[in-house]
């Protein structure tokens, strides 16, 4: 279940990409099994893709769900899929699906929304030294808990969040909100936009003249999407789950097969390496069972993998179903006339929860526009 039309279709395809790539590696066969491939697009509407996820059980009688994108879309499915005891790897960040309200049939394969900003505070405030942040994002859930988890390991380690800007989500006009940010008050800007909007941002950002170093979450600067910056984003810090330049044979064999299927000049980055590691976890399983997709054997041995060699570094479940993995600290710099993201730190076993105790981390709300209330 992906994105293909509308204004996330640009992720949603690498999505079908990254698990296509790896089915075609393998033949489309895992464990004896000959896989079929069924791709729903759920045109990033709640309503649409209820409708899809009704039509892949009840009418292609699936085995394993992947996606959706977005987490407003699975939140909509969540119950239904669950009633019914599908098997799924979603990808949307929502925290509380792998937290509060998680289902046993479901575990998430990507990223939960705070899992990167945990890492990247942590590097903000003891490689950058940096005491003061003010932080700029989408209007809704994904933008709250993505600084909801900068701003508790920040806060922790010393300093201060002085600001939240929020802007509706396909904002063409950040100068109101720019104008908002006074270089007196902090020492950061920290983004954490989707889609294309990081483009805009940055870019009028610096026209503003403004020079407060940039910090940004997972979707920022994913590497699918550096050729539409400009120079605008040299030195852009960033934070994500799975790096281009990562110097492992795994990743190396994934880049050479997307560019084989997909040709020299397809923008690779997270999205497709992440579905490209389901297709990895789906075989373990597989393995594991001996090609038994009975929902509760499949589902077990999903939760069961753990594997030291992806593209992404090694992978764990944790007791709540989220994968706990590398998170990788990039600068965005110029090689060659190229905008390119350096890895300059890496977050080995990073998890959803980061150093906190779970079952005390549980106690406190998800993290929403208003938790962590701001200090100041």
């Amino acid at each position: 279940m992906t994105v293909k039309t509308g204004g996330l279709a640009a992720g949603g395809v690498h999505l079908e990409e990254g698990i296509t790539c790896f089915l075609r590696d393998k033949n489309f066969t895992l464990a004896g099994r000959q896989i079929e491939l069924v791709v729903a697009d759920t045109a990033g509407v709640p309503a649409t893709a209820k409708a899809k996820a009704i039509e892949l059980v009840e009418r292609d009688k699936v085995d394993l769900i992947m996606g959706p994108l977005a987490a407003f879309e699975w939140l909509a499915i969540k119950d239904y899929l669950g009633e019914h005891k599908v098997p799924t790897m979603g990808f949307g960040g929502a925290e509380d699906l792998t937290q509060r309200h998680r289902d046993p049939y479901q575990v998430r394969t990507s990223d939960s929304s705070a899992q990167c900003l945990y890492p990247l505070a942590d590097y903000a405030s003891k490689e950058m030294k940096l005491k003061a942040a003010i932080t700029a994002g989408d209007d809704f859930a994904f933008g709250y808990e993505q600084v909801g988890g900068f701003q508790s390991v920040f806060e922790d380690s010393g300093g201060k969040l002085v600001k939240k800007l929020w802007s509706p989500f396909n904002t063409p006009d950040y100068v109101p909100y720019l104008a908002q940010i006074d270089p007196k008050q902090a020492d950061v800007v920290v983004l954490v936009y989707a889609g294309a909007n990081p483009l805009k941002f940055i870019k009028q950002y610096r026209d503003q003249g403004l020079t407060l170093p940039l910090l940004g979450g997972s979707t920022v600067a994913d590497d699918s999407i550096m050729r539409n910056f400009g120079d605008e984003a040299i030195g852009l810090i960033n934070s994500i789950p799975y790096t281009l330049d990562l110097d492992s044979n795994a990743n190396r064999r994934f880049i050479a097969s997307m560019q084989k299927y997909f040709g020299t000049d397809v923008p690779i980055g997270f999205y497709a390496a992440a579905l490209y590691v389901n297709g990895q976890i789906l075989e373990s399983a597989l393995q594991a069972t001996g090609g038994d997709t009975e929902p509760d054997k499949l589902i077990g041995a999903i939760r069961r993998v753990s594997l030291a060699e992806t593209p992404r570094g090694p992978v764990r479940f944790d007791d709540y179903g989220n994968l706990t993995f590398t998170v990788y600290i990039r600068k965005v710099e110029k090689k060659n006339g190229k905008l390119v993201n350096i890895t300059i730190k890496s977050y080995p076993d990073a998890s959803q929860f980061w150093h906190y105790d779970p079952k005390e981390f549980l106690k406190q709300p998800v993290f929403s526009r208003d938790f962590p209330p701001l200090k100041s």
